[in-house]
């Protein structure tokens, strides 16, 4: 529960300092950037827990992946606060809760749309601007093939899930039949 309070303090002023500049997109795709390297680098998340390396040696090490992933002079600032705060480990739960919060702050949805097969870019669009009349924001469908599904579609957003696949009506067809 800490770590969620800590998390969301954190994406919370950086949210804020995003949306005074315009900048909560860029910053969006830096600070994935950055997750990115921690999660697939287990040696820098290993350097950076490392009580043997002084905060100077980690300072160092932010610095230089700051660079290399051309993050803005904000972001560089804020992973560096990070490292003086000794909360890098929380990054990920940050960027997370930082995406959730721009998210908001934008007006955007992201669900999570899954079909028994790939659909073409019409109707991707149709059920984008259905969902966006529906709820009155911006739509950016995340898409998933499932073969299970037999057919239809399942759309999730949040933790509300909207199931019309073959796969569940046929379920409440047998539950149905089997009652009598």
């Amino acid at each position: 529960m800490i770590n969620n309070a800590l998390a969301k303090r954190y994406a919370k002023a950086l949210v804020q300092l995003g949306s005074e500049g315009g900048l909560i997109d860029s910053f969006r795709d830096e600070l994935s950037k950055v997750d990115t390297l921690f999660r697939v680098n287990s040696d820098l998340r290993a350097a950076f827990a490392d009580p043997a390396l002084t905060l100077v040696q980690k300072k160092s090490i932010m610095s230089e992946l700051v660079s290399k992933t051309a993050c803005s002079e904000l972001v560089g600032n804020f992973l560096l606060l990070l490292v003086d705060k000794n909360r890098v480990a929380f990054l990920g739960q940050i960027v997370q809760t930082y995406e959730k919060l721009a998210d908001e702050f934008s007006g955007v949805i992201r669900p999570l749309i899954t079909t028994a097969f790939p659909l073409d870019d019409s109707q991707v669009t149709a059920i984008q601007s259905a969902l966006e009349k529906k709820s009155g924001k911006k739509v950016v469908p995340q898409m998933v093939v499932d073969a299970s599904l037999l057919g239809g579609v399942i759309t999730q957003i949040g933790d509300i899930a909207y199931d019309n696949s073959v796969k569940t009506q046929l379920k409440r067809i047998k539950d149905i039949l089997q009652k009598g």
